[in-house]
């Protein structure tokens, strides 16, 4: 059995862990209103633009423009969106295992698979089960997620297509729902993919370009790859936040019961000990008779 000592050793140790899991809960909460409201900002703008951009290459040819064109299954990219820090439940190992069964359900449907990782924590998961497909591992961005900063991976992704270095582009993040709901999400970000038709008899009608039509599309498809993976990291972001304020919430209340049940045992072990020394001091009086 502990002695008295070590037993309140241990409070004292739980109690510091607790006040350090409050302390998170509380800055996560905090970060969670600024990254919620970015999230929800970022929804209408970004699903209007897909859903007249899907209309729209579903009314224009492949060959359009490069961002429209469909080719073989050669090589494809996915891009997995994770955090830098850890000590937000399953928050990165949800969405990094989700990219890791879409690699090995296409591994057959494409000649290559190449991953790259946006956050520390998506490399650290994967390096040691798919080291060799991870290309590139962009750090310290999430946090602060900027459109510029989605525009630069937009644009490095829309070069690797257009010059078909990938026939393909994913991203695989968790998309926010609640503080305690993430939903693992995957999407084709390029090509850009027609709109399902709402019924068969739909007309399909001609848009009209000012100043022409390839002027247009050079400026807006380019951007609604922007537009995706700038969304993706604000939702990533609120997401990561609600999951650690979760999980600290969770680890606090966890502590408390520690902390209960060590103070049971270190009253109990207590009281063990003076009843032992009142024991100890009734039978020397009776044996000094």
């Amino acid at each position: 059995m502990p002695s008295l000592k070590d037993i309140k050793k241990r409070i004292g140790s739980v109690k510091n862990t607790q006040q350090i899991t409050k302390a998170m809960k509380m800055v996560a909460a905090a970060k969670l209103r600024r990254a919620q409201e970015a999230a929800v900002a970022a929804r209408p703008y970004a699903e209007k633009m897909q859903a007249v951009l899907s209309n729209l290459a579903k009314r224009e040819e492949a060959d359009a423009h490069p961002l429209l064109s469909k080719r073989g299954t050669g090589r494809a990219l996915v891009v997995l969106m994770t955090a830098d820090r850890g000590l937000c439940g399953g928050f990165n190992a949800n969405v990094s295992k989700a990219a890791e069964r879409f690699i090995h359900a296409n591994e057959q449907g494409f000649d290559e698979l190449d991953l790259m990782i946006i956050g520390r924590k998506g490399r650290d998961f994967l390096k040691n089960r798919l080291g060799d497909k991870i290309i590139k591992v962009y750090e310290n961005i999430t946090a602060d997620a900027s459109y510029k900063t989605a525009a630069l991976i937009g644009q490095e992704i829309i070069d690797n297509y257009t010059s078909e270095k990938y026939d393909a582009v994913y991203v695989v993040y968790n998309a926010f729902q609640s503080a305690i709901v993430q939903n693992v999400t995957l999407e084709q970000v390029l090509p850009i993919q027609p709109a399902e038709a709402a019924a068969e008899d739909e007309s399909v009608i001609d848009y009209l370009y000012e100043p022409n039509r390839g002027q247009v599309l050079a400026e807006i498809l380019p951007k609604m790859v922007e537009v995706q993976i700038f969304r993706a990291l604000v939702e990533s972001n609120a997401s990561e936040q609600g999951a650690r304020m979760s999980s600290m919430d969770s680890a606090s209340r966890n502590a408390s019961e520690m902390i209960s049940k060590l103070t049971l045992q270190y009253n109990r072990a207590r009281q063990a000990a003076i009843t032992k020394e009142l024991m100890e001091i009734i039978s020397g009086s009776e044996s000094i008779k």
